[in-house]
């Protein structure tokens, strides 16, 4: 396999790859910034060369092949299917858009949603903000093109070492720790639980999230309220929201995908005491990783998505829920996840995840010392006009949380002077891997806010994100050499 630590997939004959270049890589490279733009406006001779995708946002081969072979088995005239990794989920889809029917399929047990054709447009929104996927490798052995040769126990017992591992970096117990085939799915799960258990609040989302954690709260229970948190006053707007509204959650990340952010979490605990003193907190600790921050200093909740540091592979999609023992709520979220949310993951996506994993402390200290060396080496360029890092933007909140000796994580941002007409060339000759993802184990670049909000750029504008920003996730090249790819981009 390609070596992207030496060899990034960054030149325009790359475009359409997959990250990493093999039959289970979960990104897709977009070389050139018209290559980006060419995937947000549909262009076919871009989405068409793709061999792969974010499976939530574009089916790789393996799981376009076995929707279509669904589709032969079970659709009528004017129907389609979508396949998901148990029966319950291809249920929660059909409620979703309100039409179909679902069966159990193939010895796997895979969940089948079957549709009227009209609805599929939405049946693909639910599979994307709520991540309940099946897998490339589940969809490859359903196929029978690379069957797993992985039994149940195995599978079992590599759940079993992951949910073990998480537990001892939290400091919580394998018991509260809860693994779904996605980082999305895994926050569904907790909003689920949360709009379950509390029927008819609202959440709230602090600071400028990921796109889809703030769509999916907008999106299903009773909504959200949206606090970017830009100025100081909204402080005490959250008070007023609090005293006068009971609500199901706070989301929060720490630190924040793009803008490496973090409420100030003193601050938070000392509101929601004084107003609503049950209110849930729930943290994705995605970026800084367990590794770097114990978020359950803060939060009832702490989601992940293990696709990222937690993998680096970039070739396996999961997400984690761990819930903390000293939450006034972890009863009663402790039976709600063990009777109404996954506990373990496809098995062969489980013992690659656990193989992955094995060296996390290692690789996110790496990584992390590389995203801090680039960000202050690119806040000194005279050609940056912005570097957004969690050293520095991560504030009272992440230090409150970093653990003794941690990091900041692997993720940084940054934009140019004269971003019009600079933005494009620097990000076409930056010899780093360029597609969608983060925390892979060699550096990924991807201009972020087109990407994730190329039809709403006014309003990201709005809350303080650039439309030229560029999103850089280090990864474990040499320092020295990750420095001068990027001096010779800017120069070029």
């Amino acid at each position: 396999m390609t070596d992207l630590l030496q060899h990034p997939l960054c030149h325009a004959a790359d475009l359409g790859k997959a990250i990493p270049p093999h039959e289970f890589g979960v990104s897709v490279c977009l070389p050139l910034w018209k290559h980006v733009i060419g995937y947000e406006e549909k262009d076919p001779e871009v989405v068409g060369s793709f061999q792969s995708g974010y499976p939530r946002f574009c089916c790789p081969p393996a799981i376009s092949s076995l929707f279509a072979m669904a589709e032969r088995e079970f659709a009528k005239e004017g129907e389609r299917c979508l396949v998901f990794p148990r029966l319950v989920h291809a249920q929660r889809c059909l409620d979703f858009i309100q039409t179909g029917r679902a069966t159990a399929w193939t010895d796997e047990r895979l969940g089948v949603a079957i549709f009227p054709a009209a609805a599929y447009d939405e049946a693909r929104r639910f599979w994307r903000f709520c991540g309940e996927c099946v897998s490339t490798r589940q969809a490859a052995d359903a196929l029978g093109t690379h069957p797993a040769g992985i039994t149940a126990m195995q599978g079992h017992e590599a759940n079993q070492t992951i949910r073990a591992r998480i537990a001892a970096l939290a400091g919580q117990q394998p018991e509260d720790v809860f693994l779904f085939p996605s980082g999305m799915a895994a926050n569904y799960a907790v909003h689920r639980m949360l709009t379950t258990l509390f029927p008819g609040r609202k959440t709230a989302q602090l600071d400028f999230p990921y796109v889809d954690v703030l769509k999916l709260q907008q999106r299903f229970g009773t909504g959200a309220h949206f606090l970017p948190m830009i100025q100081d006053s909204e402080y005490d707007d959250l008070r007023t929201l609090l005293k006068g509204e009971a609500l199901a959650g706070l989301f929060c990340e720490a630190p924040s995908n793009p803008l490496l952010r973090c409420v100030d979490f003193e601050r938070l605990l000392e509101i929601r005491a004084v107003t609503r003193p049950d209110t849930p907190i729930i943290v994705d600790d995605t970026i800084s990783t367990v590794v770097h921050a114990d978020a359950h200093r803060v939060a009832d909740v702490v989601t992940t998505s293990l696709t990222k540091s937690f993998s680096g592979q970039s070739d396996v999609l999961a997400g984690s829920v761990v819930l903390n023992r000293r939450s006034p709520h972890h009863a009663a979220f402790s039976a709600f996840l063990h009777a109404n949310a996954d506990h373990e993951l496809w098995r062969g996506d489980a013992v690659a995840l656990e193989h992955n994993s094995r060296d996390i402390t290692e690789r996110a200290t790496r990584m992390s010392q590389n995203a801090t060396a680039l960000a202050e080496h690119l806040r000194a360029h005279p050609a940056v006009d912005r570097v957004w890092h969690a050293k520095v933007d991560g504030g009272r909140g992440y230090e409150f949380i970093r653990r003794e000796h941690g990091g900041h994580g692997c993720l940084f941002s940054f934009t140019l002077k004269n971003p019009e007409t600079r933005s494009q060339p620097v990000y076409d000759a930056l010899r780093v891997t360029k597609g969608p993802s983060l925390g892979t184990n060699f550096t990924l670049a991807c201009p972020y806010t087109l990407l994730a909000h190329y039809d709403e750029l006014p309003w990201v504008e709005s809350v303080g994100v650039s439309r030229w920003l560029l999103r850089v996730s280090a990864g474990l090249e040499d320092t020295a050499d990750l420095i001068a790819r990027f001096d010779e981009a800017i120069a070029a």
